[in-house]
């Protein structure tokens, strides 16, 4: 969502979008959905504020009999001085959940389970995790080669809803599918798209996406040290090393990994990988946010003091609670068919013949333009403002510079 009271224009978040989503019009930002991957560097990189991710709110859970809460692990890193999970899972009930299911337990899940997809013959290596819903995305939009290295296992925040509701009719019979109410505590706004639009085929199991920064306050006033607890936690070192990246690599127990987060490096690292130039890995994790989730724009703390606090709170804990069996199968509610289906950035049109055409178009017109990126024109850069130009979304005419040197030209003699 953006302010345009307070948008000014400044093309900070046009300089940094990394699909190119972004263009300046009539003074403020415009984002084209088509391209954004909703990955909140504009909200974390504007000077101004002027754009902020749309969750729904706690209330909205009142619509269900049944409410379960689903906490990321970044949840933890958040309060200070905590020294037990359990504070945090007992303060989710006192503010009006009938459950809770830690997503940090499903992770532990999903890694035991990407241990043997690992050892399964046939599979594209390096494979790269499918937990952040951004590097999806961002690889369909714009490195479509690599799709076939995408780990075809749900997030955690899926598999976790589902064995949710599963425990809980089993716990409660007498409720129905649709009175349960499954709500995720993010991080960020891409599970929020995620939740939704859908994945492909595939519908969230989540019914609700609230944010760490809305339900922080109201926990703050429910964790009260004097408080019974009752011990709810079921997530080892493992799940809480979720929260920060690498914390999913390292659970492969395999040597052969990269690990990368902020969109920026994420890039680079596809790069290399789609040209061939990355080798000999079997696993890597991608992050979009800096740090991992914990540098989500849904959170309160810095993300360096968050995952300093997730490390303490480690001590004591076991490696993991959930464990699978060495001859198990991986479940079919863990894993998803399809892909979603993107135009890549760099297809002009779906006629080979007049992509051809329009490259050569939107060379022509580059060649003669300042090359400077300045991002004055609305674009940010020439090469986007040239095919902006060929696909007749904008006038070469919004050049200021180009425009003023044209006057100059005109009036002084070529001087």
């Amino acid at each position: 969502m953006l302010d345009t009271e307070k948008c000014t224009g400044c093309t900070t978040c046009l300089k940094h979008c990394p699909t190119e989503a972004i263009r300046i019009k009539n003074g403020h930002a415009l984002i084209d959905g088509k391209r954004c991957i909703d990955c909140g560097e504009c909200i974390r990189v504007c000077p101004h504020k002027a754009k902020k991710a749309v969750c729904s709110k706690l209330d909205a859970m009142n619509a269900f009999k049944y409410k379960i809460a689903l906490p990321a692990p970044t949840l933890y890193g958040q309060f200070e001085n905590l020294d037990d999970i359990d504070y945090v899972l007992n303060g989710l009930l006192q503010i009006g959940f009938d459950d809770v299911f830690e997503v940090s337990k499903a992770a532990e899940l999903v890694s035991a389970y990407t241990r043997m997809y690992l050892k399964t013959e046939g599979i594209k290596k390096p494979i790269i995790s499918s937990a952040c819903p951004v590097i999806v995305r961002l690889i369909q939009l714009r490195f479509p080669s690599l799709g076939s290295n995408i780990l075809h296992m749900l997030p955690p925040m899926e598999v976790a809803a589902r064995l949710a509701r599963k425990r809980a009719i089993e716990n409660h019979p007498e409720l129905k599918n649709e009175d349960i109410g499954v709500c995720f505590i993010s991080p960020c706004p891409a599970k929020v798209s995620y939740v939704n639009n859908g994945f492909a085929d595939y519908k969230s199991e989540v019914d609700v996406v609230i944010s760490i920064s809305d339900v922080y306050f109201r926990l703050l006033n429910e964790m009260k040290r004097d408080d019974v607890t009752e011990s709810l936690c079921e997530t080892g070192i493992i799940g809480l090393s979720w929260a920060s990246s690498g914390g999913e690599a390292t659970a492969i127990f395999n040597e052969r990994y990269l690990a990368a987060d902020g969109i920026e490096n994420v890039i680079r690292v596809l790069d290399q990988l789609e040209n061939g130039n990355i080798s000999q890995l079997d696993f890597i994790e991608l992050n979009a946010c800096p740090g991992g989730c914990v540098g989500g724009v849904l959170t309160i703390q810095n993300p360096f003091i968050a995952k300093a606090r997730l490390r303490s709170l480690r001590h004591g804990l076991p490696v993991s609670k959930n464990s699978v069996g060495a001859d198990s199968y991986i479940p079919d509610g863990y894993l998803f068919d399809n892909l979603p289906e993107y135009d890549p950035i760099s297809r002009l049109s779906n006629n080979i013949a007049e992509s051809m055409h329009m490259m050569a178009d939107i060379q022509k017109i580059k060649s003669g333009l300042p090359n400077i990126d300045c991002g004055a024109c609305g674009a940010p850069n020439c090469r986007a403002f040239a095919q902006d130009i060929v696909t007749g979304k904008a006038n070469i005419k919004a050049c200021p510079i180009l425009k003023n040197s044209q006057y100059k030209d005109e009036n002084n003699d070529g001087k």
